[in-house]
């Protein structure tokens, strides 16, 4: 078991209850997406996992461990086994992108060897393979400031790839790409986790997207699981009450969702 939350919760400072008493098991290679309205807790779901947040309550173990009964050196270590992406990903303006795809190893690399690579780096071939998958090769020196919304998405995503971790998490990870870019994007996720047995948990605003990519959909709303189902059984009734009265996004039409033809990858 890859994933285990058994009553998980998790309260923020200014009191809002992001997560309540969660109950979840993702085994060892499975794809999953996490879909619901905004502010539903789909991220704060995700940093509990990457272990970025600590539970207010309830259990948790990620990769065979329980990462809050861990020394803070042992959770590090715990840290570099998990790859998380980021909807912005946090990247210095005048980096460039090699540094930040390298950037993946650091929590595998010494100090001296991440010092270095700060001068020199050391794996040029080996990041230009991963950012070539996302159609990226050419920025491979460009600064960071340089690119793009969507380019800036796929830079953090070559730089996970990289890292090459157990576990990877992804937080709204074509949010900032057009329809035919997010496709391309999703199925280089979706490919690397079946090709290397990668358990992947991404969080997804476009539901049409989550269905045609994502084996086992779970639905989150006001921070708890309203319906965890295999895609192949979500129905238009679930997607209705999953987004009800919400304003800012709407599920798809069950036209647009029957007549979807995208191959899963």
């Amino acid at each position: 078991m890859t994933l285990r939350l058994c009553g998980a919760s998790l309260s923020h400072g200014n009191g809002v209850h992001a997560l309540r008493g969660v109950d979840l098991h993702i085994a060892a290679g499975e794809r999953v997406a996490i879909i619901g309205p905004s502010g539903a807790g789909k991220s704060s779901l995700l940093n509990l996992l990457a272990t970025a947040l600590q539970p207010s309550g309830g259990d948790i173990q990620v990769l065979g461990e329980q990462p809050w009964q861990l020394s803070s050196r042992q959770r590090q270590r715990l840290r570099a086994r998990i790859g998380l992406v980021h909807q912005a990903p946090p990247l210095p303006a005048r980096q460039r992108v090699v540094t930040a795809v390298l950037a993946g190893k650091l929590g595998q690399w010494g100090l001296g060897k991440s010092l270095l690579n700060l001068l020199h780096p050391l794996d040029i071939p080996g990041v230009r393979r991963e950012l070539a998958k996302l159609d990226m090769a050419d920025k491979l020196f460009a600064q960071c400031q340089q690119l793009s919304g969507g380019q800036l998405q796929r830079v953090g995503i070559a730089r996970v790839l990289y890292q090459a971790p157990e576990l990877l998490l992804a937080d709204e990870p074509v949010s900032a790409m057009d329809p035919v870019l997010a496709e391309h994007t999703l199925n280089v996720l979706c490919r690397h986790a079946e090709q290397h047995g990668v358990t992947l948990v991404a969080s997804l605003h476009a539901v049409e997207l989550a269905l045609a990519h994502f084996p086992r959909i779970i639905g989150l709303r006001d921070g708890q699981i309203l319906f965890d189902r295999p895609a192949s059984e979500v129905d238009q009734t679930q997607l209705d009450a999953l987004y009800a009265n919400e304003q800012l996004l709407s599920p798809p039409t069950p036209s647009v969702t029957l007549s979807l033809q995208i191959p899963r990858c």
